[in-house]
C-alpha cells in the first residue's frame, strides 16, 4: 500500500479478528517503528510484543481507557529511556508502527502511557528498569469488522497560509 493510502485509511480499532500475527508481521511494524525520526538520533526507544493471553489480560487490567487489549492477539509497548525528547521521539515510533499495520492489512490503536496513573504498574508487569518511560501501547491485529471513523475536519479548515 502507497504511503498516502495507508495514512488516509489508519482507523483506530478496538476489536479484533482472533487470527494471530505472525511474527514477520510483528518485526515489520516493530521496525517501521525503529525507523522513525529521533533527536539527535539518540533512539532512546525499546519495544516489547506481547501476545500472551494473560499478560494481554494482566495490561489491559493496568490501564484506565485500554480494556480491550485483553481481546487483541497481540500488543507492542513503547518505552522510552528518559531523554529531553523521549515523548517526541517515542510518538513518532509509535506512528510509523500504526501505518506500517494499516499497510500490512491489519489495525491498532495508540492507548496513552507517559504520565499515566498506570506506568509504574506496567513497568511492574513488563519488568521494564526504572529510566525508561512509558509512551505508549498499540494493541494490533486483523479488524473484527470494516473499520469506519468520524471525517476529519476539511484541509481549508486546518491549514493556514502564512499567518494564522
Amino acid at each position: 500500500m502507497e504511503t498516502l493510502e495507508a495514512i488516509k485509511q489508519r482507523k483506530s480499532v478496538r476489536e479484533w479478528d482472533d487470527k494471530p500475527l505472525s511474527q514477520n508481521q510483528l518485526e515489520q511494524i516493530v521496525d517501521a517503528g525503529r525507523r522513525a525520526p529521533t533527536a539527535i538520533n539518540i533512539q532512546p526507544w525499546e519495544f516489547m510484543v506481547v501476545t500472551q493471553k494473560k499478560t494481554l489480560g494482566d495490561i489491559a487490567r493496568a490501564t484506565d481507557h485500554g480494556t480491550f487489549i485483553d481481546n487483541a492477539p497481540a500488543c507492542i509497548i513503547v518505552y522510552c529511556k528518559s531523554t529531553k525528547y523521549y515523548l517526541e521521539d517515542g510518538c513518532a515510533a509509535v506512528e510509523n508502527m500504526l501505518l506500517a499495520a494499516t499497510s500490512l492489512g491489519l489495525a491498532g490503536c495508540w492507548v496513552a502511557g507517559d504520565k499515566k496513573p498506570y506506568t509504574q504498574e506496567m513497568s511492574s508487569i513488563l519488568n521494564v528498569p526504572d529510566d525508561y518511560k512509558l509512551v505508549a501501547l498499540v494493541p494490533v491485529g486483523f479488524p473484527k469488522y470494516p473499520t469506519t471513523s468520524k471525517p476529519k475536519r476539511p484541509l481549508n479548515d486546518v491549514l493556514h497560509w502564512e499567518t494564522f
